[in-house]
């Protein structure tokens, strides 16, 4: 009985380890289950639902989900993410301001090695956002190591992308546009791409107050002035 616990104990903080190891956040956590399904319409939403099966991670397909703000990009990202740790995979959520800015600083301390092999290890990075800031040409170059690094990768892995942009026009936010097209050829090589359209799930909660003043009585006015 003692065993059976102390067993138990310890596959819970396993997963409690690996949760923390992901960045995915935990106070709100973002899953398939509290994702509202039924404000996408189309024939394809069932192919957002099986996601859930990870099928795209034993198969090395990766996964961008592209659409304006507010229409659940990050939410399916991370939702998926969340159901890989939970199954014991290793998984990293970034942003791609942190991941440029990680670059960076990767390359003033001479640490690039360290730095891609990082981002190297986990079966599913998520890189959240791309489009939001620009990368200079070392930087683009990174990119492509990372990208180039994970597509020759062993084992069950893949990469989830956000974007408000289609990968036609990620160009604009990366310098270098040999290294960048050599770059989406290996991540869209065998890839999965959500294009999502509509307007935004954000603030449904949010309430309107209309106010209306009146006229200020003349005596007040003048009591207000002495």
């Amino acid at each position: 009985m003692v065993f059976f616990y102390l067993s138990e104990k310890k596959q819970q903080n396993t997963i409690q380890t690996l949760l923390k190891l992901t960045r995915l956040p935990t106070k709100v956590p973002k899953t398939f289950v509290n994702f509202d399904f039924s404000l996408l319409k189309g024939k394809d939403v069932e192919r957002l639902k099986v996601l859930v099966l990870l099928n795209a991670i034993y198969s090395h397909r990766n996964l961008a989900f592209i659409g304006p703000a507010g229409t659940g990009k990050t939410h399916l990202a991370q939702a998926f993410g969340y159901a890989c740790y939970q199954r014991g995979l290793k998984t990293y959520f970034i942003k791609a301001s942190e991941l440029r800015d990680r670059f960076t600083a990767a390359r003033r301390s001479g640490k690039t090695d360290s730095c891609l092999n990082g981002l190297v290890r986990p079966s599913c990075l998520i890189i959240d956002k791309i489009g939001h800031c620009t990368f200079d040409k070392e930087n683009t170059r990174l990119f492509f190591d990372l990208i180039d690094r994970r597509y020759n990768k062993e084992g069950s892995f893949n990469m989830i992308f956000t974007s408000n942009k289609t990968p036609a026009l990620w160009r604009e936010d990366f310098e270098e546009d040999a290294t960048l097209l050599c770059t989406l050829d290996r991540i869209f090589d065998d890839a999965t791409v959500f294009k999502l359209r509509g307007e935004s799930f954000r603030g449904k909660k949010l309430e309107s107050v209309s106010l209306q003043t009146g006229k200020i009585p003349a005596v007040e006015r003048a009591a207000a002035k002495e």
